[in-house]
């Protein structure tokens, strides 16, 4: 279809004009290549790609509208409408539809008859006959797309005659010719309809219910030519009896139509409006609905029914809303939402909320409707539970009056439960059951109870913008009142006890109202305020509901508690009040909200656990009074009891005691009050919540808690002494597999114990059965014996079968305490989070270190499950990003100085000691935290000693000048912990530190670092392994680019140090290239990589240092490195000598790969060039590349292969000629490299042209170097000086520019460099 088409005729008129073809077509052609593009992109299957693809055809021909361009895309858009592939007709339509529409002066006549003459039915071949037929229908789509057809008279009535003769294929087509049909006439003015009416429509009944196509045809001028349509067929009853079966039967047809589709078919919403208009839909509705689709079980009519229901909604009224939402539709789809839980099965509920929302947000001004559907579908239940979720989104759609009506209906459904009233049902699995407590009434009004109460919580939790404030006020009221209090009688001061319940609430149920309450009041504290509170006079509405229990436990005689307060509790009670009045005083301390809401909390608590909130508001008021108290009083309080106050202990086991309810809001109350106090801290009070957090006294000491420490300890050691009992477990390796069908048979048995074999033994024993060696000649078992027998075992079995259920009880209850303490010590985190975020200078957070390193080894050893994941990233969140990242620590650590330096020892020896470099981080972390902590606080016994060494006329050395000896940390102490930690990393096989971690530690105290070099230095060579040095010489690359090492050392002692590397790296590279193992590969890059971040260190400190024994050291090796060179990594380490060749002066010699290939061509003879000659150029480029302007071969003497461009003429100074004495029959091998230092120098006669040619080229010689220079290393002074290069290489290395810039000189002659190479392969 593409470089064909241009050179097909352009039209059936055009074949006559055969001179001036040629012409516009290779015009065509030569200008208009994107042109051609356009038709490509069409039929692309990306949208985007076509409907750029068609804007930019449509841009191109409008500015050209009357050239050529515009038939041949005619042409071959019309083409394109048959074509094969069928994803690309729609494609190929929708562009000439939008083609047309730009271009109105085309006309659709001529189009039309183009395409019936390209498509001829009647002279197509059998194959093509499809293509055909899909090629008019496509055709006449896109005349109707363009919006132009309805207007043109004739086109219409030809396409019309069309789409009939089309519709006649139904194997092909189907019934699409009849539905673009249907399209097309709904468009049409109604005089143009009556005309063509007779045309298209049978007055034969049978025919137009015979599918769904025809009836809409017959609904269609039911709509527009009600006359006209009743003088051609008369009188028409559709929903008579003889006509209801009919319609059934073309609405299953409509319904798997649309199967793939998932819509409502347009006959079926047509056939619904013509049966509210003639006054017929309740018979509509029962009979062809209910009574007809519903009674297919046929899925595609059901949903049919479905999308009938909700497209019907907006169009009834009350009356018949009612009607249709108690019958068998709205019954049958709540069987569906029930059924339908699988996630391959289709769920039509997402549709359904559609239709309700659309239907609900367009009557808004009308709330009976809308009550009167949110009812209905409420309604819908199975076995008491409604089929809508609790959280509706389309109740957003409710206006005040409706929602206050439902909320109504909720509430009094709630109290008095109508199941009659209910639309309820029971699933074919539940049907089949048949257990009778499914249909127990208790069940079912428990269900729907919890439902409500749920309902009414989301309605608060999703309409608070729109709900009333009243209204809010009054769903939370109602879960209050009935989550804890029982009506005696009716008052009207309260109005909750107006209305009784019809069943009373069982006690399950009053816990799910209760657990519904405090979830209302959790939404209600932590996201919605009320007005008066938004103001700044009004209470919070924990304090509002407050109040309202008060009022009433003040009307005991109306209503009771469900569980009566004693007189302590109601002394509590009332003093919790009057705490709450002292705390409203203006002058309270901010903190006193947070005490307040405490108390409202702890008070709400105390109608669902009397005993335990009672204790609770008395600790909690004792400790509001002493923090309240405390700042009054002043400084007076402290010099009488310098220690902190209790009250902060007992607070914070009063938050731990709430923490460990599964209450959301308890959980930010805690964290609320707990920021208020962090303040106050004391070390017993933080030891409470560290308590929580060390397994060894939050488990309650278990035995297997015992066995986990043990075990923790036997894998750490295991870890530490992995290198050395390798060997040990090599040849337990073999033990473990000949044992391994024992271990198969003892976890397969593993609930059997040895007592219980002993049972086994015993009672076959006592009956007989199992026989000795003496048994042999005993007579078998009897009957009553085997009886005997059987009862015993069975007896014995059931009884192991008992103690196998309770230790596996046991497990699953031991698994739930774990899985709750894990879940609490997750909430404790919280304080410790807070502790650190809002108290960061207190000198308690140094106490969270080793506790928060002990939840993160535990929980990175058995992290399989998911709490143990949420605990183990919530404390690394905690310890590294807030604790050891944070801008602000301790800075008073009074005479804390001496501990600390001790545990920075033990952190990093514990660092050193854990089983992988990921635990290990964090105790390194940790230990770079204190080294923070003591560098930058001050001590008071440090100064004092240093003010008394000052009057006293010492020297308070040795602490270093300068400010990063500021502090009280010990340089001394600390240089010793981290050497014995870095010597340990350069030494231990299989060390858990890493590069990082010292690097991390060189950059933050550069100090430590330039004590720590001379170690680190010291490991680089020796008889270490080649691992470690190569790990020493990364660190000492990284170590040595930093600035802050830098800023601490002087010019003479850095210079110093640059010289004592370069010496051990010269020592590490006496060996290059003679690495036989993966890690002596990677000590030797290391090396060289080191090498040259001191080359590029001096350079730019510009220092001076010998760099002759390095030479020879490098020059020594190239040979190795050269024979290597093919073995794997091999290409880097080349790299990286040659970068340090050039720095020191030397080139890398050019490989002519081209050349090891063209000279053994050479060497072929004719006949095998003649065979080679397989390509698919064609043959007049082959011979102008293969010959000279003149028609000589461009190689003499057969000596050049064929070339191509200028590479002809350098080939010629690179390959030895005839002339020179070398016959071409004795040329080196391929691969050999015909330039290097290693290999003899070339006649001076082939080195004297190659200068020339250099010459020629403009390339300059060497005005240092005469041409009798014998020795390579003459090139280079005889003491080595980085910045004393000799003349010509430093005038080289001047001139050159950066790498950058000089990038684009490969693409230049390199006659220059050639010639360099040249010329150091000259000498010996």
């Amino acid at each position: 279809m593409g470089s064909r088409e241009p050179t097909q005729p352009l039209s059936p008129g055009d074949a006559t004009q055969n001179s001036a073809r040629p012409a516009d077509r290779h015009g065509l052609l030569k200008h208009s290549r994107e042109f051609l593009d356009f038709f490509w992109d069409i039929a692309k299957p990306e949208q985007e790609t076509r409907l750029a693809a068609t804007e930019k055809l449509l841009e191109y021909l409008r500015a050209r509208p009357k050239g050529s361009e515009m038939k041949y895309a005619l042409k071959r858009l019309i083409t394109g409408l048959g074509v094969g592939r069928e994803t690309a007709r729609p494609c190929y339509s929708l562009a000439l539809a939008q083609l047309l529409q730009s271009f109105e002066d085309l006309p659709l006549c001529s189009i039309l008859q183009q395409i019936q003459e390209k498509y001829d039915l009647h002279q197509v071949k059998k194959s093509m006959v499809r293509p055909a037929l899909f090629a008019n229908l496509f055709g006449v789509l896109a005349l109707f797309q363009s919006g132009r057809l309805v207007k043109d008279q004739e086109t219409l009535r030809k396409s019309v005659k069309l789409l009939q003769a089309l519709a006649q294929y139904q194997n092909h087509l189907q019934e699409q010719p009849r539905k673009a049909l249907v399209d097309i006439l709904s468009e049409v003015s109604e005089a143009t309809l009556r005309e063509m009416l007779p045309e298209i429509l049978s007055t034969d009944l049978d025919v137009m219910l015979s599918c769904p196509e025809q009836l809409g045809l017959f609904l269609l001028a039911q709509q527009k030519v009600p006359s006209r349509l009743k003088k051609l067929v008369g009188s028409v009853n559709l929903f008579s009896d003889e006509n209801v079966p009919r319609l059934v039967n073309v609405l299953k047809m409509a319904a798997s139509s649309v199967k793939k589709e998932r819509r409502l078919p347009a006959v079926a919403l047509e056939l619904l409006r013509l049966a509210l208009k003639e006054d017929k839909f309740l018979r509509f509705w029962k009979g062809v609905v209910e009574q007809g689709l519903l009674k297919l079980q046929f899925w595609p009519a059901s949903y049919l029914c479905f999308r009938l229901l909700g497209a019907a909604l907006p169009l009834l009224t009350k009356e018949q809303l009612q009607l249709v939402m108690r019958g068998d539709v709205i019954r049958h789809y709540g069987e569906h939402t029930c059924t339908a839980k699988l996630p391959n099965q289709f769920k039509f509920a997402p549709e359904m909320e559609e239709y309700v929302g659309t239907f609900l947000e367009g009557c808004r001004d009308d709330p009976e409707r809308q009550l009167a559907v949110l009812v209905a579908f409420s309604s819908t239940t199975n076995h008491g539970l409604p089929v809508v979720p609790t959280f509706w989104r389309v109740v957003r759609f409710l206006s005040p009056q409706a929602l206050q009506g439902y909320v109504a209906w909720l509430q009094g459904m709630f109290l008095q439960p109508d199941l009659d009233s209910l639309i309820d049902f029971s699933t074919n699995n539940q049907k089949k059951a048949q257990d009778a407590w499914l249909h127990v009434p208790e069940r079912a009004v428990f269900r729907l109870r919890k439902w409500i109460i749920l309902r009414l919580v989301s309605l608060v939790d999703s309409l608070h913008l729109e709900m009333e404030e009243s209204l809010m006020e009054q769903v939370a009221r109602f879960c209050l009142f009935h989550s804890f209090f029982v009506t005696k009688k009716p008052t009207s001061q309260i109005p909750e006890t107006r209305q009784q319940l019809s069943l009373p609430l069982e006690s399950q149920a009053r816990e799910a109202v209760s657990s519904a309450f405090f979830s209302l009041l959790q939404t209600l504290s932590t996201q919605f305020k009320p007005a008066s509170e938004q103001t700044g006079g009004g209470p919070p509405w924990t304090y509002r509901l407050v109040h309202f229990a008060d009022l009433l436990l003040n009307h005991s005689h109306s209503v009771t508690p469900v569980t009566p307060l004693t007189a302590q509790q109601r002394q509590a009670w009332d003093r919790m009040l009057q705490t709450l009045k002292e705390l409203e005083a203006p002058s309270s301390e901010p903190r006193a909200a947070a005490f307040q809401h405490l108390l409202l909390l702890v008070g709400i608590h105390l109608f669902k656990s009397p005993t335990e909130s009672c204790d609770l508001l008395g600790d909690i008021q004792t400790c509001i009074r002493k923090s309240l108290g405390e700042r009054r009083r002043g400084s007076r309080t402290k010099a009488i009891d310098p220690q902190e106050p209790p009250w902060v202990e007992v607070l914070v086991e009063i938050l731990l005691a709430l923490l460990a309810q599964p209450s959301h809001l308890m959980r930010q109350v805690a964290r609320s009050v707990f920021g208020h106090v962090c303040s106050h801290l004391t070390p017993r009070a933080l030891q409470l919540i560290l308590d929580v957090l060390n397994p060894e006294t939050s488990e309650d000491e278990d035995d297997h808690v015992v066995v986990t420490d043990e075990s923790d300890e036997r894998w750490l050691k295991a870890a530490e002494d992995k290198s050395e009992d390798s060997e040990e477990n090599r040849g337990s390796e073999s033990e473990d597999e000949s044992d391994g069908g024992e271990s198969e048979e003892e976890e397969r048995d593993g609930d059997v114990d040895q007592g219980f074999r002993e049972q086994l033994m015993s009672v076959l024993q006592a009956g007989k059965a199992l026989g000795g060696e003496e048994s042999e000649d005993e007579e078998e078992l009897g009957d009553e014996a085997m009886m005997a027998l059987d009862q015993s075992l069975a007896s014995l079995f059931a009884e192991q079968k008992l103690r196998i259920q309770a230790r596996r009880d046991e497990k699953s209850r031991l698994q739930k305490e774990k899985a709750l303490r894990r879940d609490f010590q997750i909430r404790v985190l919280d304080l410790v989070e807070v502790l650190v975020t809002k108290q960061p200078e207190n000198v308690l957070v140094l106490e969270l270190l080793e506790p928060l390193l002990g939840i993160i080894r535990r929980s990175l050893r058995s992290s399989s499950s998911k709490q143990e994941q949420d605990l183990l990233h919530k404390t690394a969140r905690i310890f590294t990003h807030h604790l050891c990242r944070g801008r602000r620590y301790c800075h008073d650590l009074g005479d804390r100085v001496e501990a600390l330096h001790g545990q920075v020892a033990r952190l990093v020896e514990q660092a050193g000691r854990q089983p992988d470099s990921s635990t290990a981080l964090y105790h390194f972390n940790a230990s770079l935290y204190l080294l923070r902590v003591l560098k930058g606080s001050t001590a008071e016994g440090r100064v004092h000693e240093t003010q008394e060494e000052l009057e006293a006329g010492t020297d308070p050395s040795p602490a270093p000048e300068g400010p990063q000896a500021a502090g009280c940390l010990d340089l001394n102490l600390a240089m010793h912990v981290y050497s014995s930690a870095l010597s340990s990393f350069l030494t231990k096989r299989h060390s858990p530190l890493t590069v990082p971690m010292f690097l991390s530690l060189f950059s933050r105290h550069p100090v430590l670092c330039k004590s720590l070099l001379p170690v680190l230095i010291q490991h680089i060579t020796g008889p270490g392994r080649p691992r470690q040095q190569a790990q020493a010489c990364l660190l000492l690359q990284k170590t040595l680019s930093m600035r802050e090492v830098r800023s601490c050392f002087q010019d003479p002692e850095w210079k110093q140090l640059i010289g004592q590397v370069l010496t051990k790296v010269t020592e590490n590279l006496r060996a290059l290239g003679e690495a036989q193992t993966k890690a002596e590969h990677q000590q030797a890059l290391s090396s060289l990589e080191l090498l040259n971040t001191l080359f590029r260190t001096c350079k730019h400190e510009k220092l001076t240092l010998d760099l002759t024994v390095l030479l020879g050291v490098l020059q020594g090796q190239q040979q190795g490195l050269q024979q290597g060179a093919h073995s794997t990594g091999s290409s880097r380490l080349l790299d990286l000598y040659w970068q340090a060749m050039k720095t020191l002066g030397v080139q890398r010699p050019k490989l002519e790969k081209k050349d090891a290939k063209e000279i053994p061509s050479a060497t072929q003879s004719p006949i095998s060039r003649k065979r080679k000659k397989k390509g698919f150029l064609p043959e007049t480029k082959k011979r102008k590349k293969h010959t000279s302007e003149d028609g000589t071969p461009a190689a003499t003497g057969g000596s050049q292969p064929p070339g191509t461009g200028r590479k002809r003429n350098r080939t010629k100074a690179k390959v030895p000629a005839r002339a020179n004495g070398m016959p071409t029959t004795k040329s080196p091998a391929p691969g050999t490299p015909t330039l290097s230092p290693s290999t003899p120098a070339k006649s001076p006669k082939l080195r004297k042209n190659n200068q020339k040619l250099s010459q020629m080229n403009g390339a300059p010689g060497s005005p240092t170097k005469p041409a009798g220079q014998k020795h390579h290393h003459e090139a280079l002074p005889k003491k080595g000086v980085l910045d004393k290069l000799p003349p010509s290489t430093l005038a080289r290395k001047k001139a050159r520019p950066p790498l950058v810039i000089r990038s684009p000189s490969l693409l230049q002659s390199g006659s220059k460099k050639k010639k360099a190479q040249l010329r150091k392969a000259g000498k010996p």
